[in-house]
């Protein structure tokens, strides 16, 4: 079976050499050691990694990489069926991430309902700061009205 050094894995699948051992630390990710102590990973380990990259970049924690992770039999690498399954998990809170992000950029350079009343726009938008009643924080992005 092939290894890879550390060094080849961090090239190999982007992620520094100082993440991969914080990831070995964190349980996510496990390296055998030769004789001299050096960590030698298996080339399938790469998938592994991709995953946690690709599920860090869509918002999800480490501690819920790790349970996704510790749901595979023998702690193996995640396979096609496997990162359906296991994303399926996160899929409503994605959507909910995409909608934000549309929102924000759909208003980006008007009013975003923070409460500043400071443009003429916010004052038609959110008279008298009355979504100030939805909670703090830019309303009109974070619970923005329903139709």
């Amino acid at each position: 079976m092939e290894t890879l050094t550390i060094g080849e894995m961090a090239a190999r699948s982007g992620v520094a050499p100082s993440a991969l051992r914080y990831y070995e630390r964190e349980g996510l990710l496990h390296a055998a050691r030769t004789g001299g102590n050096q960590r030698r990973y298996e080339r399938a380990d790469l998938r592994r990694i991709a995953f946690i990259k690709i599920a860090q970049q869509v918002g999800v924690s480490l501690e819920e990489i790790r349970e996704a992770l510790a749901e595979l039999p023998e702690n193996r690498t995640p396979t096609k069926a496997d990162w359906s399954r296991l994303s399926s998990h996160w899929r409503h809170r994605l959507d909910e991430r995409i909608a934000m992000m549309e929102r924000l950029r759909d208003q980006l350079t008007g009013c975003i309902g923070c409460g500043c009343l400071s443009l003429q726009r916010c004052n038609l938008i959110n008279p008298r700061d009355r979504l100030a009643t939805r909670g703090t924080g830019p309303q009109m992005i974070l619970n923005p009205p329903r139709d």
